[in-house]
């Protein structure tokens, strides 16, 4: 046989080494199993507020075959720290999972209030999310999701402040889209609008108070606690923006004022801002969708357009993330999809938070 020449075997070496480095970066990069132990009750509970319309509400099955969560940890081996050595599924004792939902100002359902697991039917990006941010801190961390879908940031999202504005379509024709708490959605201009039971800012108004009565039974959500602080942000929204030019043309003017509203709101000025894009929408798009990710990528930190949100904004270009489909249709249900863009928004939050 013949003997391989010692610059094939430095070749071998140097390739394994990098092979082995790789799989170690991977493995460094993987989040470990959840230990099962409390946070430091001492500090205050780090709160993340989750906002946006149906996908930050959340599709991704978790039973089934392909598409499924429970396909892609059992089956494909992605995200092992959601299950045990059993199979079973894994669950933060330092991360309360809260969900709550009303149309617009209306009562308040709940319907998760747990530590972080997997349970019922269906998940949203909280998944990734609660994970990456519980890791990455030893204070207590609530994900409180408040939404609905099917909500508009320049209609039922419009947060207190906002300005109206005329657009005229292709057609020659302008409208009246009102500011806030104006009514109708909109009219021709020169006609009389006339008012009906919503408003712009509606859906904003009920949400924000929702997670609000939230904060103020603290102890019923995360059992212990006495203080908290609004650390930040998480926004997934634009599919109902995305089918209007004009609600289109103004995503970005809507969305600067709306990171500047919420950190009033909750007075908390130093809270850190993620959004993620439409899953569907690829860079240099040009239609509807393309602006609303334009609008995204310009008012994160790094774009240097909005010097005050360097170092707390961030956005996540969801596109690469994305098993298919789009936002209006769900995404088909992907549950990959969720936990991809989930982890994404983790990520950069937690990166946002080791950068103060």
């Amino acid at each position: 046989m013949q003997k391989r020449s010692t610059s094939q075997s430095a070749l071998s070496f140097a390739f394994g080494a990098m092979m082995w480095l790789a799989l170690s970066a991977t493995a460094a990069a993987q989040l470990p199993d959840p230990d099962g132990k409390s946070a430091d009750m001492s500090k205050p509970v780090q709160v993340y507020i989750l906002l946006g319309q149906s996908n930050m509400l959340g599709f991704g099955k978790i039973k089934g075959g392909d598409g499924s969560l429970e396909h892609a940890v059992k089956e494909k081996g992605l995200y092992p720290y959601l299950i045990d050595s059993a199979g079973k599924w894994t669950g933060r004792k330092d991360v309360r999972n809260v969900r709550v939902m009303g149309s617009g100002t209306g009562a308040m359902r709940r319907f998760n209030n747990e530590w972080m697991t997997i349970t019922g039917g269906k998940i949203g990006p909280e998944i990734g999310i609660g994970h990456h941010v519980g890791e990455a801190t030893d204070a207590p961390v609530m994900i409180l999701k408040s939404c609905i879908g099917n909500r508009a940031l320049g209609w039922d999202l419009l947060p207190p402040g906002s300005d109206g504005f005329e657009f005229t379509d292709g057609k020659g024709v302008t409208w009246v889209h009102p500011g806030y708490k104006g009514s109708p959605e909109r009219w021709k201009k020169g006609t009389e609008p006339k008012k009906i039971g919503w408003y712009a800012g509606m859906q904003y108004d009920g949400d924000i108070a929702r997670a609000k009565q939230v904060l103020a039974e603290l102890d019923k959500h995360y059992p212990g606690a006495k203080k908290y602080k609004v650390a930040g942000f998480f926004w997934w929204q634009g599919d109902r923006d995305s089918r209007s030019a004009a609600l289109a043309s103004r995503y970005e003017k809507n969305l600067v004022h709306l990171i500047k509203q919420l950190r009033e709101e909750f007075n908390a000025p130093d809270a850190n801002f993620v959004c993620a894009a439409l899953g569907q929408t690829k860079k240099g798009a040009t239609d509807n969708g393309g602006r609303l990710l334009d609008a995204m990528l310009a008012v994160r930190g790094k774009s240097g357009k909005y010097p005050e949100f360097k170092g707390n904004v961030a956005t996540v270009y969801t596109h690469p993330l994305s098993k298919g489909g789009g936002s209006g249709g769900h995404y088909g249900g992907n549950a990959e999809t969720y936990m991809n863009v989930g982890e994404a928004m983790g990520k950069a939050m937690v990166k946002l938070l080791k950068g103060k």
